[in-house]
């Protein structure tokens, strides 16, 4: 009953927090206004600039941030005890998650659809804006060479979601270019597809598409990510309405009547249990398994600052800037839409989170194989999975116990073991593949701001300037995609190059990801502080958020360069064998933070009230 609870409890909060704190924020601090211009309408172009409802919208942005992030970090922070990942998920997600993707959204939109990266450029200084597009292609460039592993490690762990998953791309791209002809509403036909996709969920694995899904299964991960981020590109030139709305609002359904069923599944195994045990009619309490708090873990890294880098989406993720700053803000056909994007969504995403903690410290408990053909249950089956931080800290490992973990919930309503299996792996790969083409579609509009630097208006398009060649959407995605498969094709240090090992490469900067995402969080914080101390609005709500998001990232990248790496007994810098891409990264982007604050730290004290340059003449409330 107490896993029940700690769900109808963390819903509760969410939806009073939207009720009120992001009411006050929206009314009182933005002052969003139905009548306001908007990019989507003043700079619309049918193709990144589309006026879109706000529930299509929500699709889009809910299930790009969402992606596997709210499930890798949550299940594998609940080694350090289920009590502090929930505080920080519940608490992180209203003060500084939601906060962070609302005012993010809401500057781009103020500013004609410009990404974060390039206001900061107006708000602070020109220097500012070339660093922070450095450090956001740095970041991107991992999103784009790991998500196409992570995905083929889901194909390769659960082989019967991989026809459903392919399924959903023509599916989206019939929808689009018929809702975009025909000009009818999305949402008849977008339950059309989820019910095809449901279908191809239980019958997906049937007759030869079992073969197909096991021959699918068997290619090497190189072959995955060249496919994937092929396809990556493919969706990035797209104009959003024929493929990339249409598939992330099928996916945002699929995300919620997921959601529907595990936590039915929970009011079924809090009231009666979990699924019979085999071969008795007898079935297992649910009872949260894990410790409610947790230290000295083997090979754990300290819970301060490591649980605040581990669990980004879910609490708080640069990496969501982007997407409020980068696709979101050009298709918002209303300003007051932005507080249920940009606030909602978020807290939606930490909802998700509370259930995969759940599925991790009760779901486990209610049975999984040993490996000998037995069962384990309660805290013999969580520790099995969460025995040190190696053993719970594999890509494998994580995506396992969560899907594992919500599947029982929904077998304990009996539904069948294969279909709840599948239906969660299924889910977990769709919103991989989401974030994987949002990011590429991300990295393009970086690539190209970051080129138009050297770059003059009149020389854009020719060939004489290199540069160029990058302001230009394919040239730009080309170079996105490219690079993000270079990174991929290296082998780990100390590995052959061969085929097993070509595609892991993106695990070579995957340590630092966490600290470097969380990092793009304070210097956001930075951006949206600036636009509104120039304007003298109030700062009290954002200042601490924007302290606290410099800091931690900071001192979690100190700590693993110089005393213990995570899941290492020595800093990076003083390992027997050193990863020196890592370790010149985490340098570099140190550096960066420090010039970068200290440049806003000389700024601060001259901004307020005085409007950037372009924007003179504006009023100081707009």
């Amino acid at each position: 009953m107490e896993t029940l609870l700690i769900a109808l409890g963390s819903g509760i909060l969410f939806i009073v927090a939207y009720n009120t704190y992001g009411k006050y924020l929206a009314r009182k601090i933005f002052k969003l206004d139905v009548n306001a211009n908007v990019p989507s309408k003043d700079l619309r172009d049918d193709k990144d600039f589309v006026p879109t409802k706000k529930f299509v919208v929500f699709g889009h942005h809910f299930t790009s941030i969402a992606g596997t992030g709210p499930i890798v970090g949550p299940a594998i922070a609940v080694i350090w005890g289920w009590v502090p990942a929930l505080l920080w998920v519940i608490f992180g997600s209203i003060l500084i998650g939601a906060v962070h993707d609302f005012g993010a959204l809401v500057v781009s939109m103020r500013n004609k659809g410009q990404t974060v990266g390039e206001v900061a450029g107006r708000v602070l200084n020109p220097r500012i804006r070339f660093l922070f597009l450095f450090v956001l292609f740095m970041a991107l460039t991992i999103v784009l060479a790991i998500f196409g592993l992570v995905i083929a490690i889901v194909f390769q762990l659960y082989p019967t979601s991989i026809f459903p998953c392919l399924v959903q791309i023509p599916l989206a791209i019939l929808i689009g270019v018929w809702l975009h002809r025909k000009g009818v509403n999305l949402l008849i036909p977008s339950i059309l597809a989820l019910g095809i996709m449901y279908i191809t969920v239980a019958f997906g694995d049937v007759g030869f598409l079992h073969s197909f899904n096991s021959s699918l299964a068997k290619w090497p991960l190189a072959a995955w990510v060249a496919v994937l981020l092929g396809y990556s590109y493919v969706a990035s030139v797209l104009p959003v309405w024929m493929l990339l709305q249409p598939r992330d609002f099928i996916n945002s359904l699929q995300l919620v009547t997921a959601l529907g069923l595990v936590v039915l599944g929970l009011f079924f195994a809090a009231f009666f249990g979990g699924a019979p045990i085999e071969g008795s009619e007898l079935r297992p309490d649910l009872e949260i398994a894990a410790p409610a708090f947790q230290f000295g873990v083997l090979g754990a890294p300290l819970l301060f600052p490591f649980l605040f880098i581990t669990i980004a989406c879910g609490a708080i993720s640069g990496f969501h800037c982007l997407v409020s700053s980068g696709t979101s803000s050009k298709q918002l056909e209303n300003e007051k839409d932005a507080q249920f994007i940009g606030y909602g969504s978020m807290l939606t995403e930490g909802f998700l989170a509370v259930l995969v903690i759940l599925a991790c410290v009760a779901g486990i408990g209610l049975g999984i194989p040993d490996g000998e053909g037995a069962y384990l249950f309660g805290e013999s089956a969580w520790a099995s999975r969460y025995s040190s931080w190696q053993a719970a800290g594999g890509l494998g490992a994580k995506i396992g116990a969560f899907v594992d973990g919500s599947a029982n919930f929904l077998k304990a309503m009996g539904i069948a073991p294969g279909f709840a299996v599948a239906l969660m792996g299924v889910l977990v790969a769709s919103f991989a593949a989401t974030t994987l083409d949002t990011a590429c579609r991300l990295q393009r509009y970086v690539v190209q701001e970051l080129a138009s630097t050297f770059v003059s208006n009149r020389e854009k398009g020719l060939s004489a300037n290199p540069f160029s060649l990058l302001t230009d959407k394919h040239g730009a995605t080309i170079f996105a995609v490219v690079t993000a498969f270079c990174l991929a094709a290296i082998p780990l240090p100390g590995s052959e190059l061969s085929w097993a090992n070509v595609g892991k490469g993106g695990l070579i900067l995957w340590p630092l990801f966490g600290a470097t995402n969380q990092l793009l969080g304070g210097l956001a914080f930075l951006v949206i502080a600036f636009w509104m101390w120039r304007r003298r609005l109030p700062v009290w709500f954002i200042v601490l958020p924007t302290i606290f998001m410099l800091i931690m990232p900071a001192w979690a990248m100190t700590h693993q360069l110089f005393i213990q790496g995570i899941g290492k007994d020595t800093g990076w810098l003083f390992a027997e064998t050193k990863n020196w891409p890592l370790i010149s990264i985490a340098l570099a982007t140190l550096a960066l933070e420090v010039w970068m604050v200290v440049e806003a730290f000389l700024a601060w004290p001259k901004a307020k009230g005085v409007l950037e340059e372009s924007l003179v003449g504006e009023a100081l409330s707009d």
